[in-house]
């Protein structure tokens, strides 16, 4: 069967439609690539002005001198450190608390298949289509008084790990990953006297690496990027994740500062995407085809 493309080999193999085909090509990608790097790049440049250049107009593309200074000074200044250790021990903890509970959901979905079990998927998909802020509000009254244990959560760890211990994207992607695993696999580990929980650990989660890794960048990186609900539930500033410190403090710094400050705190994101980008796309694309 010959490959189905968008422009037939017999037209790409003229002068004419070789020049169209890279001439959209090459505007595609410069477009994609300014829309996703210009933000960046604007971020790191601006950091890197003096605050008399920051504010010329119009802005120079290019620093006329790098001063690297902003970022040492913002970073003593804003505290960085305290904050950036603050908002590695939330993601990590979510991290922790998300990995097992989650694994657990989808596992069971997916191999001990309890009754009412797609209902409970459909239930934990529907959750997909509500809005994050519209869930701020019962959020909060929650975790003012939590229920059962009667305790005030605010200022605490808790807070920013039990909303993100279920997360419904996380447990369908699992599951899928789940359901791609060949039955036979598992059946033979059965058959030897493992039990499911001993599946799970000696066969399942080593096999499952892949979209492990995904699960467990989405869940840093959701901590990282998160505004509104610590800003919320956080208030003392002593416990502000990274971006709510930099938020509270931006009066009291210079724009170039803050700039370099908002570099500082978007890079260990960007480090690790660039590092695991190719996990990232084997895990997302891992449970797609069973067998």
């Amino acid at each position: 069967m010959a490959e189905r493309t968008l422009i037939s080999p017999v037209r790409l193999g003229r002068t004419r439609g070789r020049i169209l085909y890279w001439t959209v090509l090459v505007l595609v990608v410069t477009g994609f690539t300014l829309v996703f790097l210009g933000p960046l790049y604007w971020m790191a440049a601006n950091g890197l002005k003096s605050t008399e250049e920051f504010a010329r107009v119009p802005p120079t593309l290019v620093p006329d001198s790098l001063h690297t200074a902003n970022f040492t000074a913002v970073w003593k200044v804003m505290d960085l450190a305290r904050l950036l250790l603050n908002t590695l021990y939330y993601a990590f903890g979510a991290l922790a608390f998300q990995l097992v509970l989650d694994v657990a959901a989808a596992y069971s979905l997916s191999r001990l298949r309890p009754i009412f079990g797609r209902a409970v998927l459909g239930m934990m998909l529907a959750t997909l289509m509500i809005p994050a802020t519209v869930l701020v509000v019962p959020q909060y009254l929650t975790v003012l008084d939590m229920p059962l244990v009667e305790r005030n959560l605010l200022n605490t760890p808790w807070v920013i790990w039990l909303p993100a211990v279920t997360n419904a994207f996380s447990i369908f992607l699992l599951k899928r990953f789940f359901d791609s695993i060949p039955k036979e696999i598992l059946d033979a580990a059965a058959i030897d006297g493992a039990s499911a929980l001993r599946i799970l650990r000696s066969v399942v989660l080593p096999m499952s690496r892949p979209v492990l890794g995904v699960v467990s960048i989405f869940a840093i990186v959701g901590v990282w990027k998160d505004f509104l609900w610590p800003m919320l539930t956080l208030p003392d500033p002593a416990l502000q994740t990274l971006n709510v410190g930099i938020y509270s403090l931006a009066g009291g710094v210079p724009e170039n500062h803050l700039i370099a400050a908002l570099a500082m705190a978007s890079a260990p994101t960007l480090v690790i995407f660039l590092i695991f980008q190719r996990n990232i796309m084997t895990g997302l694309t891992a449970g797609s085809l069973k067998g």
